[in-house]
This record gives structure tokens, sequence and C-alpha cells, in this order.
């Protein structure tokens, strides 16, 4: 399953990190808590629930107190892989259950392993709450027996393809994996990384998977949460009948932590094919999670690195203009703990010098010490934060899941919120002081091919292995059919019967409501006054779009720019008038819109709109600013330039859309583009496409109507509406010839291949329909091309379809990143699922696909951001209020004769694009066989490198 890094899957404690501001506030610590029962089974399973009726949803997180630091040497990345294995079969679910019958009762689901633990969860309808359980419940106490060594075997191609796409196949990807083996001996479980070594995944035996599963996987080494719809009592029952009598057994007892540290600084390069800009990190040991000091380390990294005030802002960024920005952050886990500053410099800047300017800054904090307004703001969204993170169930039952398992508590939340209180300025230094002043780090300077000139002077080489590509090495997974020859573990009732259903959810959806401003701009709200949160945004069209040709890029800093103070706060008053509020705001550029949104506590709406309003009415044109701002968009296109991803999606755009169509130009320009603009240019496109007549209002949060109506009153009257006209936007036909390319990635480890048309509009009477005949070709783990290029195969992590929506013209996509060796039997792989999908689309497939898409409706209405975007998908493509009700009677009212119909007119093979971008000298011959034709050997613009064949 996807990897959840830990921060995400922490996301409620990583907020909660962000603390309270030093005047009076409205909140109580008793208030930033959630209500729960708590019990334990006799088998020492901890069982939490926690009662939401506001959508008929529930969560399920399973969290198991093991993850890589569990494993030993030689057997690196095993818990990860684990955790794949169980999402195979058990005893009594079928293989391949997992995958399709969540997506098909309309829920969610993944898994994440981490360094300390392992978390599995689903989001489902309140009526597949029983089937979760009984799911769950197999794989907790029933899975040993129905693992083979054809399924271990059909497995490590999955997990392997994971490492290269994530690590091995990116820039920057292997930095971790260095830090941790200069920083951690060999015997420490922080050694290696949680992918662990490709070596390591493929000597795994059946008999690691035993020992796993019987030392760590015991319900009394483990935390059941369930938040959401649900009867309690009739839920106990549930638990006790499925998890009771799982008995105890392994290892329930944690870790104790093991700090370590440096004896001496070391200092390692490495050369990174990936990488187009040299990147610094220091890393210094610091604590373990919990640990006294880690809520003022974590205060230390904000303090350091966030703001326009911040030392290692001012020196890196502002005064050496060495980098766009600067990192730093403290990281504490179960056993041990780092703080990392981190740079990615500019072209060609030596990291000798960065260095140098690191150490300046933190002289500068040692000499100036903590900013009191900085410690206020940075501690100011914690309220707005806390609220953020519990708005979904899911979100809850991660928060109730951590703190229980790791501090013994689901009620730990308070003493969290309590110690990021109690955080000084004192305590800032003093830890400061303690772990990073005069101490020894790691040092590490990744550098591009060929620039080892740039890496710190005295550096040693990183020792890292590097994957050949060899061609006919096995791959694919064992061709073994799995077998039901296996004895089954004793249970008081027969768990292969699946449950029922329980009673259909009955799905309310929220009022929306409608108005309009003097100036004529529209407004659209929904009042949702579950929590004391308000969400809103301003979205104008236009965006990429409206950029000149030849001026491509202004649409896109635009909005960094205007970010950057008004005509009457500098970006530091700004910044400070945000941050006291405990608001988020930002702006964006899309191909089609800039969007200006907020987020904010109910009763600070006022204050954050009115800043919205002078963001957007009395831009600053701050020209500091703007030259800042073009060297960070240099910066990016420069990363962006050697992403295989970025460079697929880059050529797949000019060939579907065209060099002369504004959309077939990457929306962050060039670096030519980019150094040719001006400032006036920004003010120019301000005054020709920011108008009130292409905009719209969205808000869904706890403001009442006629309180919303009353506050834009004066963005009705203060905004003077004008003409706004955009250019015809003409793209390419669809070729009536597949059109097949090739992009040269020297020693990529995967090949990027995307296949596309264009095929309908946002807004047109085939894109829903389109996106229904997708479905079960490739939207999710239930889909055809997932489960034969990974789970049948073993080519691919995933492989996925979908149909873009757009105003204009958008695409028909199918895409995937494979093991490079298998590059061009993935693409015959492609072809054989999508060129025989309709002849082999059954009645059973489309009513899986309607009780789908039917049940997901019951997800998405649960936060104010999914509220806000469909007030905004109903404004940018002028929907009825009541659409989502329209799209579902469609959806009843398809047939499969329909489906065949679409999939025929808009996936055929024959009138499709293909992109490969991958390893040129092992991979391009190979492609050129019959079929689809030989592939254009192109570059990142889309121009040929060389004559076609």
């Amino acid at each position: 399953m996807k990897k959840l890094l830990m921060s995400f899957f922490l996301i409620s404690l990583v907020l909660l990190q962000a603390c309270v501001d030093s005047g009076e506030s409205q909140m109580s610590k008793e208030e930033l808590s959630i209500d729960y029962e708590k019990m334990t089974l006799p088998n020492g399973l901890d069982v939490i629930l926690h009662q939401d009726k506001s959508d008929p949803i529930v969560a399920v997180a399973i969290l198991i107190h093991a993850g890589s630091d569990r494993e030993k040497p030689g057997r690196t990345g095993f818990a990860h892989f684990f955790e794949h294995m169980l999402f195979q079969r058990s005893e009594n679910v079928p293989e391949g259950a997992f995958f399709k019958n969540i997506n098909e009762w309309g829920g969610t689901f993944n898994g994440g392993t981490w360094t300390d633990g392992t978390v599995y969860y689903e989001v489902v309808p309140k009526d597949a709450l029983e089937k979760v359980l009984w799911m769950e419940s197999d794989r907790m106490g029933y899975f040993i027996n129905s693992v083979t060594t054809a399924s271990l075997e059909g497995e490590k191609p999955v997990v392997q393809n994971e490492k290269r796409q994530r690590y091995d196949n990116v820039a920057y990807g292997n930095t971790s994996a260095v830090i941790n083996k200069a920083l951690y001996p060999p015997s420490h479980p922080y050694n290696w990384l949680t992918i662990g070594e490709l070596e390591d995944l493929q000597n795994a035996t059946l008999d690691d998977v035993k020992e796993f599963y019987e030392e760590y996987y015991g319900p009394n080494n483990a935390t059941l949460v369930l938040t959401g719809d649900f009867d309690k009592e009739s839920t106990k029952k549930l638990i006790e009948k499925y998890f009771g009598e799982i008995p105890s057994r392994g290892t329930d007892k944690p870790l104790d932590p093991q700090p370590v540290k440096l004896d001496s600084t070391i200092q390692i390069y490495h050369e990174d094919n990936f990488a187009s800009l040299p990147e610094l990190r220091l890393t210094w040991p610091t604590v373990e999670q919990y640990n006294k000091d880690q809520w003022a380390l974590d205060v230390l990294g904000d303090i350091l690195s966030d703001g326009k005030r911040a030392p290692l802002y001012k020196v890196i960024v502002e005064e050496g203009e060495l980098a766009p920005d600067v990192s730093a952050y403290n990281s504490s886990n179960e056993l041990a703990g780092t703080f990392t500053i981190r740079v990615r410099a500019n072209a060609e800047v030596n990291l000798d010098t960065v260095k140098t300017e690191v150490f300046a800054a933190l002289a500068k904090f040692e000499k100036e010490g903590v900013n009191q307004k900085d410690l206020d703001r940075i501690k100011a969204g914690l309220e707005t934060n806390f609220y953020n993170g519990i708005s979904s169930v899911l979100g809850k039952a991660f928060q109730l899941a951590t703190y229980n398992e790791f501090a013994g508590s689901p009620d730990y939340v308070k003493t969290d919120i309590k110690n990021i209180k109690a955080v000084t300025a004192e305590d800032v230094k003093a830890v400061y002081d303690k772990y990073i002043k005069g101490k020894h780090y790691i040092l590490t300077s990744f550098v591009p091919k060929g620039q080892t000139a740039l890496a710190v002077g005295s550096s040693a080489k990183a020792d890292i292995k590097e994957e050949a590509i060899v061609q006919n090495e096995q791959t694919a997974v064992v061709d073994q059919e799995p077998s039901d020859d296996y004895a089954r573990t004793e249970s008081s009732f027969d768990r292969t019967i699946e449950p029922e259903f329980g009673e259909a959810p009955l799905l309310t959806p929220p009022t929306i409501w409608t108005s309009e401003l003097s100036n004529g701009m529209n407004v659209y709200g929904i009042e949702a006054t579950e929590l004391p949160l308000v969400n809103f945004s301003i979205r104008i069209d236009g965006g990429h779009k409206a950029d000149d040709p030849n001026k491509v890029g202004v649409a896109y800093m635009i909005t960094d720019l205007m970010m950057e103070g008004t005509k009457n706060k500098t970006p530091e008053e700004l910044e400070d008038a945000i941050g006291q509020l405990g608001a988020n705001v930002n702006m964006y550029t899309s191909n089609d819109a800039i969007t200006i949104s907020a987020n904010c506590l109910s009763r600070n709406y006022d204050s954050t709109l009115a800043l919205v309003q002078e963001i957007l009415l009395e831009p600053r044109w701050d020209s500091k600013e703007f030259e800042r701002i073009k060297k960070a968009a240099v910066n990016r296109i420069q990363q962006r330039d050697v992403n295989p991803n970025s460079l697929a999606a880059m050529v797949m755009d000019v060939k579907l859309y065209g060099k002369d169509n504004i959309l077939g130009k990457p929306i962050a320009g060039t670096i030519e583009s980019i150094e040719s603009i001006t400032l006036d240019d920004m003010k120019a496109y301000y005054n020709k496409y920011f108008s009130p007549s292409i905009a719209n209002f969205h808000l869904a949060g706890n403001i009442s109507k006629d309180k919303v109506k009353s506050s834009v009153a004066s963005l009705g009257e203060n905004w003077a509406s004008k003409e706004v006209s955009f250019p015809e936007l003409k793209s390419n036909p669809v070729p009536e010839t597949p059109q097949v390319y090739f992009v040269d990635v020297p020693q990529a480890k995967q090949s990027v291949i995307q296949i596309a048309r264009l095929a309908v509009s946002g807004n047109g009477e085939d894109y829903f329909p389109l996106t229904v005949a997708n479905y079960r070709l490739g939207a999710g783990s239930g889909g055809r091309l997932f489960q034969v290029l990974r789970e049948d195969k073993g080519y691919t992590y995933g492989a996925y379809s979908y149909v873009e929506r757009n105003p204009y013209m958008g695409a028909f996509v199918a895409s995937s990143s494979v093991k490079s060796n298998v590059t061009l039997e993935a693409m015959e792989a492609f072809k054989e699922v999508i060129g025989t999908y309709a002849e082999t689309y059954t009645d059973e497939d489309l009513e899986k696909t309607k009780n789908a898409l039917i049940k997901q409706n019951t997800r998405k209405f649960e936060t104010l951001y999914s509220l806000v975007g469909i007030l905004q998908t109903i404004s940018e493509y002028d929907l009825p209020l009541d659409y989502i009700d329209k799209e579902q009677e469609t959806l009843q009212n398809m047939t499969v004769e329909d489906v065949q119909g679409l999939v025929q007119k808009y996936m055929d093979l024959n009138k499709m694009t293909y992109v490969i971008v991958g390893d040129k000298e092992t991979q391009l011959e190979r492609l050129k066989v019959d079929g689809i034709g030989s592939p254009q050997l192109i570059d990142k613009t889309g121009e040929a490198t060389e004559p076609s064949m």
C-alpha cells in the first residue's frame, strides 16, 4: 500500500505543534480535546470509540506498535513489506478482496509504515462497518496460514517498485538513507530506512513473515479506533465478536529510547543523477518524542526558518540570495530524534558558501535571540489547526490511536497542548545551546552529476548502491493461482461468511445558498456548524490561459507576489497580521483560474476576510520581493525539468494542445520567459484580468448566510467590475494514428508511461458518463489497470486512469511508473487492458460501479475543504446546485451499451498519444516494434532530437 510518511500520519500532532497566541484566548484546554470511550479487551486490544453523526460514515484505524525499528540488520524493510502482505488475503477473506471490496462499498482505505509503527485504515459508509471489522480482525488473527511462497514472491516486485519510485528515481531520494547510516550505528533500528534495501527485500522468507506476525501482530500490541456514525452498544458487541477471541501473543512492550551522540562531524557528498540543484543538509541528533525538550526543539525549527524575520531566511534567502527558501525542523520519533537544516540552493552555488552562511545565521540567532512577536505568531495557529486536524473522522481516529499507543492515553493531547503553550524564548535558546551550538553533526552535499566541485570540501563520497538495469531479468509475479488448501485457525463462528450490509445510510446534502454582489460577483455558501471554522475562496477566471505566450509565468508568479505585502503593509507586517489571527491564507494559479483561499476560526472570519480583501484590492508590487520570486521560479523550473513525472506531463501537454496553445506551455514558464518578465508585466496582467465580473466567492463554515452577505458587501462596493475577454484556445486535433514519443533520462530506474487523448470539457454532457465508464478501468486499486500491471504482473507500484475536468477540452489519461526493464511489457499490458475493456465490460461491472459511486457520496460533504470544492465546481462549470443528484440520476440510467460506446469513442488506442520518459540506452530500441509504432525521440519541449524512424 501507499506508504504514509510519518508527518502525514501524525497530521494532527504536527498541527498541534503550532501553538496559541499570547493574548487572551477564548478556548480552554478542555475544549481542545475529543470525546471518546476506551475499553480494553481481555486479550489486551485497546479499543477507542468516538461518535460523530454529522455524516453517515465511519473510520476504522488499527495501529500496530511495530515499525522498522523491530527489524533485524539484513532484513531491513520487512515491517513495510509485511504491511503489503496483509493486503493480499487472509484465511477467510479472498485474494484481492481488500483492494476490490472497499472500493465497491464506496469507501477508501490504505496503510502506512514508519520507523515506530504500522497503521491500517478504512473510511466507509456506515452500512459497511461490520464488513470492515470482519476483514480487519481476520488479518489480525486469521492470516498466517494463508501465506504461501508464491504470494510472498509475488509481492516483492511491488515493494521494490515502490522503493524505485519514491527513492531511487527522484532527486535527493537517497539523502535520508545516507544520513541515517552515518548518524546511527549498524545495530540501531534507525540505521536503515523504513523502505529497506532491495537486496534485503529479495531475501525475505516465509519464516520471516511468520516470525514477524507472531511476535508483533498480536491484539495486545495494537490500538483499534472507531470514529463516526455508529451505535455504540451494538458496535461494542461486534468488536468483541470479531476481535475478542484472538489470543494475545508475542511482544507488546515498547522499546526504550536509544538517543545517539556524535564523536565528530561527518561530511558526505553524492552525485545525484536526478538533481539539477545542489542541496545541503545539516543534521544534529536530538531527543525522542515526548522528551521534555521536544516541544522547544519543535519551536526552534520555526524560529530559525519560518517567517520574514527568521535568521536563516534573512541570511540565506534575503541577503545572500543563495536559495529560494530554507527549512529547519525537529523530528522526534519513539527511540531518538534529529534536528535538520535543509537548503536547496540555486544553480551552481557552492555549498561551502551555503554552509558558511548557515552558521552566520545561527550566530545571528545567538546574538539576537527569540523575537517574542515570532513566538506569538508561531503559537497563534494552535486552535485553528487543532480543529482542522479533527475535521474528518479519519483525522480523529489517527489522533486518538497515536496518543494512545505512543503516549499511553488518548487524552495526552491535553498534555501536548499544555507543553507547547508553555514554551518560552528561554526554553528555545536553551535547547539550541544544548543540542546545536558547537555540537557535531552530519553534513550531506547532494550535487548534480558532474558538479562535485559544488560539494562541501573534505567530504567523503557516499556509499549508495546504484541498481543496474538488467534486461530480461525476472520481474513478473510467479504465475500460480493462490491455493485454498490450508488449515484455518479455529473460531467460535464461521468466518468464511461475509457479513451483510447494515441499514443503508441516509445522506442529507447540505443546503447551498447563493447571492450576488452589487458588482456582479456571485456568492455561494453552505452553513456548517459542526466546528468553529470557516473556509472561503475567491476564484477569478483566467490563470495560465490568460498568459501572454511570450511571457509565460506571469500568472504563476503573480499569486506569490500578491502575498508579499499590501499597499499599507510590508511583507513582514502582512505575515504578522495573518499569523496573529491563527489563519491560513493562500493564493495560487491553475491553468484556468487564480484563487485566493482562507481558513480561520469563525470568530476571526471578519478580520481574515478584511486581510484577503486588502491582498486582493491593494497589491504592494514590492520590487525586492519580485526579484526574489523570479529567482525562486527559476529554481523550481530547474527542478521540474529533471523530474521524470513532470517531463512526461509537460511533453503530453504540448503534444495534446499544441505548441501554439498556451495550455501546451508549462504553467511555470521557462527560464527564458521568467527572466524576461518585469514588474510592469505583473501589473498589466492584474489590471487586465482581475475583475469581479469573472470571479466567484465561495464559503463553507460556521457563519450564517446573513452574516456572510453582510461581510462581503464591501467587496461589491470596493471592487469595480470591468469587461474581460480571453484568447481563443485552439487545441491540436485528435490524431488518427498512434503518436509515440520518448524522452531520455539517463540511468532512470523506472520509466514513466502516459497514454492520453483530448476527450471532453468539464461541463460537457459526456464528462460525467465518461468518469463512470473509466471507474472499473483505472479509478483505483480495484481497477483493471492496477490489478493487471501491479497485482498480476508486478511491473509497478500502481497504474491508474482518469478523466481531467477542465472548462476547456480535458484529457483521458492512463499512466504508471514501471521498472525500466519491463517498459515494453508494461506498454503491451496497457494496450491489452484498454483495448479489450469495451468488449469485456459486463453488467456486473456496471452494477458495482453504480453501487460504489452512489455510496461514495456519503464522503463528499465531510470537511469544509470538500464543501468549498463543491461550490467551486458549481460556479466554474455553471452547474445546477443539485448537480450531484442529477449525476446520480444519470448514473442510475446508464447501460452497459452506454459505457461501451463511451469507451469506443474516447479510449480508442489508435487515437492516443503515448509518452515514455526513461533510459534511452536500454529501452528505446526495445520499443521499436510493430504495434503502436516506433517512438520519436524528443526533448523536454517536445521537439525531435533525431529523425523519426
